[in-house]
């Protein structure tokens, strides 16, 4: 089974090979990393806006590898929830794992951001970079990301992305309940 992830991010290319194993345990599979365009902002700032930009992923893994059996696109975002000054702001990510018959979309569980990281956000920084300068770090999405310094690792990007993976995947599992393209 060849799956084509959007991204050379292996934090995200790790997720979706864990959550293909655990839905198809009795595959094997051969996945192909590939950089594409979401064609959203780089920080995207609503859950439509997120899962426009996964979508647009995985359609555009899909134009480079069209012999693909998957094309999965994840788009990491944040979103704005109160009003003014009471308002917070929450991090989250969606998955869309798309076939030639089917696609199925799944999200992640969303975690609220400190102060001083939606400050910077704010500001325009993007929230990788921002994670990077109030925690002292460098590359923090490319390894356990807001949620994995926030949780102090006891969950990371990877399994933060994993079960979204698995609620993509559910239309795969039961092809009878939801209808192909």
């Amino acid at each position: 089974m060849k799956i084509v992830v959007a991204s050379t991010n292996p934090v995200k290319v790790q997720a979706v090979r864990s959550g293909f194993t655990r839905m198809f345990p009795e595959q094997d599979f051969e996945i192909v990393s590939v950089s594409v365009p979401s064609g959203v902002s780089d920080q995207p700032r609503s859950s439509a806006e997120t899962l426009q930009g996964a979508l647009n992923r995985a359609c555009n893994a899909a134009l480079i590898y069209p012999q693909a059996d998957y094309w999965v696109g994840v788009e990491g975002g944040i979103e704005l929830e109160g009003d003014g000054i009471a308002s917070e702001m929450c991090a989250f990510a969606w998955i869309v794992v798309q076939s030639p018959e089917r696609q199925g979309k799944g999200c992640t569980g969303r975690f609220y951001l400190p102060p001083a990281v939606v400050d910077l956000v704010r500001q325009g920084v993007e929230l990788g970079e921002a994670d990077d300068i109030v925690f002292g770090r460098s590359t923090s999405k490319q390894d356990s990301g807001a949620v994995g310094i926030l949780t102090a690792n006891v969950i990371d990007r990877a399994q933060l992305y994993e079960p979204a993976v698995i609620f993509a995947l559910i239309p795969f599992i039961n092809p009878d309940l939801y209808p192909a393209f």
